[in-house]
């Protein structure tokens, strides 16, 4: 089931969407401003955005260029100016579609499904066994880490820690996350078992362990490996 991520300022126009959504399968993410959606957006896997352009705290072009500084997801711009200097200039920001106020919300969930379809075929066709970030790399097929080109040592339990990060570069996982996927059992509230491991890799891989580039602690989340 894909998630959708619905952002505009007007609650009713989320309602209403979120509504045409859930009715054909989607699972549907809701946010009231661009800062709302970024926070969403970086706890949860996301299939694609529709996002307003014209919003308070953080409009929606901010939105999608700090969007694409990590992600290709599909975004469809929500917008009630209809000039076509609007639209293209909507596109060159990073968006996918654009759909004009007052919208056909059949339409808009039509448009959804495309731009998913695309998505989804695009990346599988990718089908690249390396994840990279700065100099810190991992092969998912070979099953090995490097830095600066060079092979970094680590347990088995390590590397599908690192493997899991990686693979949701930007996302911040909790510690019961983490511990649940690599150990594929119920994590205990006082366990400290993944803290443990996350400071033996950072001393194989970060410079200066108590500043990390790679492997950022979230105070009161968790962890995620940022996207350098």
């Amino acid at each position: 089931m894909k998630t959708v991520l619905v952002c505009d300022d007007d609650k009713a126009i989320v309602d209403s969407i979120c509504i045409y959504l859930k009715a054909e399968g989607f699972n549907t993410l809701t946010a009231l401003n661009g800062k709302e959606a970024l926070d969403v957006f970086f706890q949860n896997k996301v299939h694609c955005v529709i996002l307003d352009i014209m919003m308070p705290v953080m409009d929606g072009i901010i939105t999608t260029v700090r969007l694409r500084e990590k992600s290709n997801v599909p975004i469809i711009f929500l917008s009630a100016k209809s000039e076509d200097t609007d639209k293209i200039a909507g596109l060159g920001f990073g968006a996918d579609d654009y759909v004009t106020k007052p919208f056909n919300p059949l339409e808009l969930v039509a448009r959804v499904k495309s731009q998913i379809r695309r998505y989804v075929s695009f990346s599988s066709e990718k089908n690249e066994s390396v994840i990279s970030t700065g100099s810190l790399s991992i092969d998912v097929l070979a099953k090995s880490v490097t830095l600066d080109g060079k092979e970094v040592r680590l347990t088995a339990t390590e590397y599908r820690i690192v493997e899991y990060l990686m693979e949701n570069m930007g996302r911040t996982l909790s510690s019961s996350q983490i511990y649940e996927h690599v150990w594929n059992e119920d994590a205990i509230a006082s366990d400290k078992t993944v803290t443990v491991h996350i400071k033996r890799i950072r001393e194989k891989i970060e410079v200066d362990t108590k500043n990390p580039i790679y492997i950022k602690v979230v105070w009161g989340i968790g962890y995620k490996m940022e996207k350098i």
